[in-house]
């Protein structure tokens, strides 16, 4: 009797790696256009208020976004896929009828 194989580990995976990297991902991605769109925010300390860019580095954030966004679809792929069953050796059977001569 086969064991049927449970796909709930898989489905647990999918959706911690979603919640994990793909919300860590889209927050750098919406960081990382905001750098790059130069948008200015304001700091205060004591009393005085300055506004400035975010650092053109904070692009770079794009790059990391797109691979956390990534991990996600790829555990789900790689675990929720269905598995080809191997059937052991395969058996080579000769041809029916007589090879024609080579020429």
């Amino acid at each position: 009797m086969e064991k049927k194989q449970s796909k709930t580990g898989a489905i647990i995976a999918t959706v911690a790696s979603a919640l994990i990297c793909g919300c860590a991902g889209l927050i750098a991605c919406i960081f990382g256009i905001l750098a790059l769109a130069q948008v200015p925010f304001d700091t205060t300390v004591n009393g005085y208020t300055s506004t400035q860019p975010l650092p053109m580095g904070f692009g770079a954030l794009l790059c990391l976004a797109v691979i956390l966004i990534a991990v996600p679809i790829v555990v789900g792929v790689l675990t929720l896929r269905k598995k080809k069953v191997k059937d052991g050796a395969m058996d080579v059977l000769p041809p029916s009828e007589p090879l024609p001569p080579a020429s």
